[in-house]
């Protein structure tokens, strides 16, 4: 059991203060995380908007192209376009939030001239209609990145907010408790002694002058 004194009250507002810059640090660095992760979530958005757009657009084509040229001739220039590719994977680091971003490869829109068919044998919807696929690829890879570093900002930021309001709604107010009970009951128990003082020493007077009387 802890005797409540002028020490352990020094030291609870010693831990009072420890706390509270713990706090200061903890609701700057959620607002930091909420400034980027604002910043993130509106290119974010923006993708999936553009994505929206080039795979309606890129349905389209695809339709007029099938009914010009005809699922066979589709089917086989796509075939003889399909590529072996691979994506890179780095890991980034922002506000001391780890996150994996995808290593955007280069040459996925081609030129007319690189696709391996006579453009000149097809319709513009074929070729619209590649370049659009080729452009929504692209789109999509770039909204992997995004949404890779939104989901662990969110997740930081939640994590923060907790320790946060932990610290906030129940340890300092713990403290707070704390450092008031103990002040109390030491200003009693020094009230006490100051009494218990005060009347010894009116009986040491008393006893004095009963004293010199007697003399």
């Amino acid at each position: 059991m802890i005797h409540p004194n002028r020490t352990y009250l020094l030291q609870l507002k010693q831990k009072q203060s420890a706390v509270s810059g713990s706090l200061k640090i903890l609701k700057a660095r959620r607002q930091a995380l909420l400034l980027e992760f604002l910043a993130s979530v509106r290119p974010f958005l923006k993708s999936r908007q553009q994505i929206k757009g080039l795979y309606s657009r890129a349905l389209r084509q695809l339709h007029f192209t099938l009914g010009n040229e005809g699922e066979l001739t589709v089917a086989s220039i796509a075939m003889i376009n399909k590529r072996d590719g691979s994506l890179g994977i780095k890991e980034k680091n922002i506000l001391g939030v780890r996150y994996y971003d995808v290593d955007q490869p280069t040459g996925i829109r081609r030129q007319v001239d690189e696709r391996n068919y006579d453009f000149t044998a097809v319709n513009s919807h074929m070729e619209e209609g590649m370049y659009l696929f080729e452009s929504l690829v692209e789109a999509m890879l770039s909204l992997a990145a995004f949404e890779t570093k939104v989901r662990r900002l969110g997740e930081e930021i939640l994590r923060v907010s907790r320790r946060a309001r932990v610290l906030e709604e129940r340890v300092l107010p713990d403290l707070f408790r704390k450092i008031r009970a103990t002040g109390q009951y030491i200003g009693e128990r020094e009230r006490e002694e100051y009494f218990r003082l005060k009347k010894f020493k009116n009986i040491q007077d008393e006893t004095r002058s009963g004293r010199q009387v007697g003399s």
